[in-house]
């Protein structure tokens, strides 16, 4: 009796230290010495449907936003500003939203006072297991953008036209707004490089009647500083 006592223990142990994955095949019993041994027939295993993959995202950080402009820029579009260096705006992570602000207002003619703006927005965005890859959420980031320039701020007469050159996509918003009895005219560049969507918004009004802004020196401001921060933020990932 203990003969047969050992060899059944040694097999038990062996069944318990199978993976689970391979218990499916089974472990034999060990009847009495006259019965043949009987092994389970192998059931088949379902096979789980493994989530497709997203596609890592490029850029993995954001340049420090108010570096992404260069100061000889500044001084040609934003009159005497404020601080050369710019205004972060606090977002939080800075390492996937960042924004920074300059004005400045030209108040050495007094005949001819001329007020600009310039605000530089970064995004990054990440892949999701459920909304696709990084560069798709980018692109549809990008769309609300352009939508949301199209009304900010009251805004009236919005145009919207396709501009090359500038990342992988991009897009430019006229508008007009008023505020103060001032009536501005405002440029909106939104790009997008990769998985980051860049928004640039240069805004200009003449003050106490002096002549509006040219509005292709705005449109081509805009654009010049959104190839500035599409550089940048390539940069800084390298």
């Amino acid at each position: 009796m203990h003969r047969r006592t050992a060899p059944r223990l040694a097999r038990i142990l062996a069944c318990a230290a199978v993976p689970v994955m391979l218990v499916a095949t089974g472990c034999s019993s060990d009847g009495d010495s006259g019965s043949k041994k009987e092994s389970a027939k192998p059931t088949k295993a379902a096979t789980p449907t493994a989530a497709p993959s997203a596609k890592a995202a490029k850029y993995a950080k954001l340049p420090e936003v108010c570096k992404t402009v260069d100061e000889k820029t500044i001084e040609k579009l934003v009159p005497k500003a404020e601080k050369k260096e710019g205004r972060a705006v606090s977002t939080g992570n800075t390492n996937d939203l960042a924004s920074c602000f300059w004005s400045g207002l030209n108040d050495a003619d007094v005949k001819d006072l001329q007020f600009r703006s310039l605000t530089v927005s970064l995004k990054r965005l990440e892949a999701d297991p459920t909304q696709g890859s990084a560069e798709k959420r980018a692109e549809g980031f990008a769309e609300q953008q352009v939508n949301k320039a199209t009304t900010e701020g009251g805004a009236k007469d919005a145009k919207t036209e396709k501009v090359d050159g500038i990342g992988d996509s991009a897009s430019l918003v006229s508008t007009e707004t008023k505020k103060d009895d001032n009536d501005y005219k405002n440029q909106t560049v939104v790009a997008r490089t990769a998985n980051v969507v860049v928004t640039v918004k240069y805004s200009g009004a003449g003050f106490e009647g002096a002549k509006s802004p040219n509005v292709d020196d705005m449109k081509s401001g805009a654009q010049d500083v959104a190839k500035e921060v599409v550089g940048a933020v390539a940069k800084a990932n390298q």
